[in-house]
């Protein structure tokens, strides 16, 4: 756990993602029409009308895709998921996007054009428009996308903080599918004409995420108590929910989706004759508990609840604290960390 004491002499590894946002925002002052502030998904902003669901994200070259493996156009798209997801998530419907660039001035005009047509494309997918934004020039490519979205007057923001004992635990989207992706392309498996087929599309998947848009105010209107992306990895964005609600998960490793393509993946990358090897089976189960960058949905709902096709259930709430699997715990690290 992030050291939520004070920062003073401290590295940012020791302090952690969480400890840094918690010393940041301890500085910030807080916004009176924000129903919901730093901590969540996103925040949430109270209007006469309803409430304006706000998040932003960045898209770093070097750190969150590489120019060598990602076109302007990839890079648009992930850009644009990353923050649309979290809008998603709090149970809202995206609007509009602001999107700041800054960008070396040897890189080429069309892969800026393209990024644009990345991020316009995967707008359209949401439903949203970008408004504005700013440009600057840097080292790198760095990409700041902020995401508006609405919720209609009276209807709450779904949290990571309502969580109760006795709910169940569900996922709308893929899991496992952008880690197994980059772990093919930092392989050596290119996806590009002419190159050979990728199992089953996960490259794509690694570049240009498809978070399931629709599926948090679906989730909102089947009386979700808890919802977050799933960008840091299954077991690491549950233990936030985890966390946030005072409440135990413990994660069914039978309920989730280990077959292809994500054996097709494994088939790949590991030799035949070690295909049904236990390394190889754990090592599949990683991708989906803890690859993260798919952007997929993980809410939490009443026992009672009927969920739509494409919600799954994964895993219980119970009394305690923490994430379990199979209701022992983890041992390998949950997911990504920043710091």
């Amino acid at each position: 756990m992030a050291n939520q004491g004070s920062p003073h002499g401290q590295s940012l590894s020791s302090l952690g993602e969480f400890g840094l946002i918690a010393a940041l925002a301890a500085r910030f002052p807080p916004a009176p029409a924000a129903t919901v502030g730093i901590g969540d998904d996103s925040a949430v902003l109270a209007t006469p009308d309803g409430n304006v669901v706000a998040a932003v994200d960045f898209l770093i070259e070097g750190r969150h895709f590489r120019r060598a493996w990602s076109s302007g156009y990839d890079a648009g798209v992930k850009a644009a998921a990353r923050s649309l997801a979290d809008i998603a998530a709090m149970g809202a419907v995206p609007t509009a996007l602001l999107v700041a660039l800054a960008v070396p001035d040897s890189l080429p005009a069309e892969w800026a054009l393209d990024l644009a047509s990345g991020i316009a494309a995967e707008c359209e997918r949401a439903g949203a428009g970008v408004v504005g934004g700013d440009t600057a020039r840097a080292d790198s490519v760095i990409v700041s996308v902020t995401a508006l979205g609405s919720l209609p007057a009276g209807r709450a923001a779904i949290c990571r903080s309502g969580a109760r004992p006795g709910d169940i635990v569900a996922v709308a989207g893929p899991l496992g599918r952008s880690a197994a992706g980059l772990a093919l392309l930092t392989a050596g498996w290119p996806d590009h004409p002419g190159a050979a087929p990728v199992p089953g599309g996960l490259v794509a998947a690694h570049l240009r995420p498809a978070p399931p848009y629709d599926a948090g105010p679906e989730a909102a209107a089947l009386g979700a108590t808890a919802m977050i992306d799933t960008s840091d990895g299954l077991l690491a964005d549950l233990g936030h929910v985890a966390q946030a609600s005072d409440v135990a998960i413990d994660v069914t490793t039978s309920a989730l989706d280990l077959g292809d393509p994500l054996a097709a993946a494994a088939d790949a990358l590991f030799p035949r004759t070690d295909r049904d090897s236990a390394a190889t089976t754990k090592k599949i189960l990683s991708w989906v508990l803890t690859g993260g960058e798919d952007h997929s949905l993980a809410a939490t709902f009443p026992p009672a609840v009927s969920l739509a096709p494409h919600w799954r259930v994964i895993g219980t709430v119970r009394a305690g604290s923490g994430v379990t699997v199979d209701g022992a715990p983890y041992e390998a690290q949950g997911g990504w960390a920043h710091f």
